[in-house]
């Protein structure tokens, strides 16, 4: 009688709901996601499509600051206000809308000026996780700026202006552990291995092993036997192949351990031609990267307080055990690549790196509580699962100190150098958000966007020249903006095509996903998006 297969586990309606993007950050993340309060100034096309993206992955809350009523232009380019809702606020109308798009999101609406708000309840801004802001004017962006940078709080401030968008996000500093490396190299410590490593790799006799055995063999103890082998061949047992030539000599020697028929033809091995192709990597020494080793002499670890972010808290652990029982190493990560072996062979392999990592991160665990005690917090402020994840990541840990917009716009930083530098590139998307600065400028001194009156196209264009003009010598800029795009611009005034904020929209919500959830790395700092080729391009300003 067949026995029936067991049934998978059921998954829960959050699971389903939100399966693909659990995939990509995880339970944790999801939960960063559902725990967040998003503040968007202006329900603009733009914006509410930046919500849209927010709310349908389950963003925990928004609030929109908007004191507009809707017009005519709102209902020609944004999909969630309709024709009758024409004289209505449209921050109000737009929450509504855009929270029947997932009853788990909690929507909220304040009618008030952005600049009042800041100066009679400045408090507001320091209970949202991030602020992202659309069309708003030169002042409300310095003062919103500053503000933002004193609480620590990201700020995002995004363009959509006919065929060309931009967004750019300030950060005072941003800490992550999960940045998701495109190409990571496995922790394998074939050049230092732990204890129990290098035992079980000893218990390995591969010219004893018959054929069965030899075919199943984990690849990680052929390239730690070969290795072995080759530094006895050269008289050196603490050095790594390096050159390609050295490697070369491994990749044979491995080869040439191939079993063989009777008829002299190699035996198909898979784990000897993994073996081969992994030479590459598997012998990298394990060391600090340069990225690590700055951080872990950053003052902010260095002088802890009872208001240091469980980041810095951890990574003075992280220091310590470094220091101490890692050997200047990191702690194991504890996961392996797939390979070709039996199941027996590959368990018993993993589970090594398993308890090696489960003690690493005992001890750097031990030594927050610690640090927790000595500035005074509660022991369960950094859980134990905390130090895992942080422990099996570590080699990720990232730390973004970025420039604030206010200082851009008042000439305090070093956005002159970078601006003119890709000036000089022909085919830079610079121009574009030049323009733009100078568009704001414009509506600085006459109070109304270039060309936004039909009779008025022509005669602005020689105005908004003049201020990208003045906007140019003062960043020390010899060269012009070309004719055409000034031209097309003026054209425009200030209409928003869906098509493209919706392009944008999606660009910022998966900014504003990666901060929140602190993994993967966001764009540094500025973005522009030319929809007339379909091209985008960041800046660093």
């Amino acid at each position: 009688m067949a026995v029936p297969s067991p049934k998978s586990p059921e998954q829960s309606e959050r699971s389903r709901k939100y399966d693909r993007q659990l995939r990509l950050w995880g339970d944790q993340g999801q939960q960063d996601l559902e725990t967040a309060h998003v503040c968007l100034i202006n329900a603009t096309a733009l914006g509410t499509e930046i919500l849209k993206s927010l709310v349908l992955p389950g963003i925990g809350a928004f609030t929109i600051i908007d004191n507009e009523v809707i017009t005519e232009e709102d209902i020609g380019s944004n999909f969630f206000l309709t024709a009758d809702r024409i004289g209505e606020k449209r921050g109000s109308i737009a929450s509504q809308l855009l929270c029947e798009l997932n009853p788990d999101t909690r929507g909220h609406f304040i009618d008030e000026c952005l600049l009042k708000l800041l100066d009679l309840n400045p408090g507001l801004f320091n209970t949202f996780n991030i602020v992202v802001t659309t069309s708003l004017h030169e002042k409300e962006i310095i003062d919103l700026s500053h503000k933002l940078w004193t609480y620590n709080i990201p700020l995002l401030v995004c363009q959509s202006y006919g065929f060309f968008g931009s967004m750019r996000l300030q950060l005072a500093e941003h800490t992550m552990i999960k940045t998701h490396p495109d190409n990571q190299n496995p922790d394998l410590r074939l050049d230092c291995p732990f204890q129990k490593l290098k035992a079980h790799f000893d218990t390995y006799d591969l010219e004893a092993l018959d054929l069965t055995n030899h075919l199943h063999v984990p690849y990680l103890i052929i390239l730690y036997k070969h290795l072995e082998k080759w530094r006895n061949d050269i008289g050196d047992v603490n050095v790594l192949p390096e050159t390609y030539k050295q490697k070369q000599v491994i990749r044979e020697n491995i080869k040439n351990s191939i079993r063989k028929h009777e008829n002299g033809t190699l035996h198909h091995e898979e784990n000897f031609e993994e073996a081969i192709r992994s030479v590459n990597f598997a012998y990298n020494r394990t060391s600090l990267s340069e990225n690590i080793q700055l951080i872990l002499k950053d003052e902010k670890l260095m002088n802890l307080t009872s208001n240091s972010q469980p980041f810095w808290i951890m990574a003075r652990a992280l220091k310590d055990f470094v220091d101490n029982e890692g050997c200047g190493r990191l702690p194991v990560r504890g996961t392996l690549p797939d390979m070709t072996a039996d199941t027996f062979k590959y368990i018993s392999l993993q589970q090594l790196y398993h308890e090696q990592a489960a003690k690493d991160a005992e001890a750097v665990y031990n030594r927050v509580q610690q640090l927790l005690q000595n500035v005074n917090l509660p022991d369960d402020t950094i859980t134990e699962q905390d130090i895992k994840i942080f422990c099996k990541h570590a080699s990720e840990l990232c730390v973004i100190r970025g420039t604030r917009i206010a200082d851009e716009y008042e000439r305090k930083g070093n956005a002159d150098n970078e601006i003119s530098q890709s000036l000089e590139d022909p085919d830079s998307l610079i121009e574009h958000y030049i323009i733009l600065r100078g568009i704001e400028r414009f509506y600085s001194e006459y109070y109304t966007y270039p060309g936004e009156i039909d009779e008025q196209v022509e005669p602005d264009i020689p105005k908004l020249k003049l201020c990208i003009s003045k906007l140019l010598s003062e960043w020390g800029c010899m060269s012009s903006t070309k004719e055409d795009y000034i031209h097309e611009y003026c054209r425009y005034g200030k209409s928003e095509l869906h098509s493209v904020s919706s392009f944008i929209g999606g660009c910022v919500s998966h900014e504003i996903i990666k901060i929140i959830t602190r993994q993967y790395k966001p764009v540094n700092n500025s973005f522009v998006f030319n929809a007339i080729n379909c091209s985008t391009e960041s800046f660093t300003l």
